[in-house]
């Protein structure tokens, strides 16, 4: 039986009222919902901050990590189970600050998973710092004279590490988000989205209204090419980064595993003889249990 969004329903998020991470949780459950996938054949990693609770709010197998360090989990549990969609979700702080060097090797490697960034230009759980994708001179609780530093481009710097799978959605536009989000766990390798999620509490600069009138889509450009890094370059170079939709995918990516030909293609839970009950007691027994 097909799974429906209610399967893919759990605890009750505990965001601010309009906070863009809403949008983002419901654009994963229901692209997964399209594409038909189980709840049990789904794990979500999550990180620290207001993003890190997205894997306890949605009905898969989910692991809460540390700050920064998603990724390595997110790509064990992979290789460890390459039946698994493995989603990795964190936000701007969480994977283009302390978590960035994770994310270098993550593209290096084209490990199987999908990582969807919830950017939202500041430190929103810890009340409005500057981030790494703050502006430069936008004021914040930690910058009262303005941000000194210019920003990272993580759009920029994925596709120049060579990044096979690179896009950009925005939680306004759930609908096309979830497009995004379905050609992302679809494409073979590691794919890259980074999702708009406003802050409304302590970057409300930085929200739906402003994202609505300046962002770009790029899928609805009949004369893009999406199969060119190049080109993805210029529309983020000449559109200052503001874009929405999937800048680009290379379609002929070979993942981490399938490039190990000594890979075992079912995981090791399959590959192990279940123990016989004498022999299963007598383990037991060694630990001193009894059943």
């Amino acid at each position: 039986m097909s799974a429906t969004l209610n399967d893919y329903r759990a605890e009750t998020p505990t965001w601010c009222p309009g906070c863009g991470d809403f949008g983002v949780l419901r654009a994963i459950q229901r692209a997964l919902v399209d594409l038909e996938i189980a709840p049990h054949e789904v794990l979500v990693v999550s990180g620290i901050g207001c993003s890190g609770k997205l894997s306890s709010y949605i009905g898969t197998y989910g692991f809460h990590g540390l700050h920064g360090r998603t990724l390595p989990v997110a790509q064990a549990a992979k290789l460890a189970n390459r039946n698994l969609i493995v989603l990795a979700v964190g936000g701007d702080g969480d994977g283009y600050g302390i978590g960035v060097g994770h994310l270098v090797h993550a593209i290096r490697r084209n490990v199987d998973i999908t990582y969807i960034v919830m950017n939202n230009d500041v430190y929103a759980l810890t009340v409005g710092q500057s981030a790494p994708t703050t502006p430069r001179g936008r004021i914040t609780r930690s910058a009262p004279y303005g941000t000194p530093e210019e920003p990272v481009s993580p759009l920029g710097m994925a596709l120049g590490l060579g990044a096979g799978f690179v896009a950009q959605g925005f939680a306004g536009n759930v609908d096309h988000l979830v497009a995004i989000v379905k050609a992302a766990i679809r494409h073979r390798g590691f794919a890259l989205v980074n999702a708009f999620s406003p802050c409304v509490t302590f970057n409300p600069e930085f929200g739906y209204d402003y994202l609505r009138a300046r962002l770009f889509d790029v899928d609805q450009d009949p004369g893009y090419d999406r199969h060119d890094a190049m080109a993805a370059m210029r529309v983020l170079s000449e559109k200052g980064g503001l874009v929405e939709g999937i800048l680009y995918e290379d379609p002929a990516a070979i993942p981490y595993d399938e490039a190990l030909p000594q890979f075992a293609k079912e995981p090791l839970v399959a590959q192990v003889a279940p123990l016989d009950d004498a022999t299963r007691q007598a383990v037991l027994a060694s630990f001193g249990v009894t059943s």
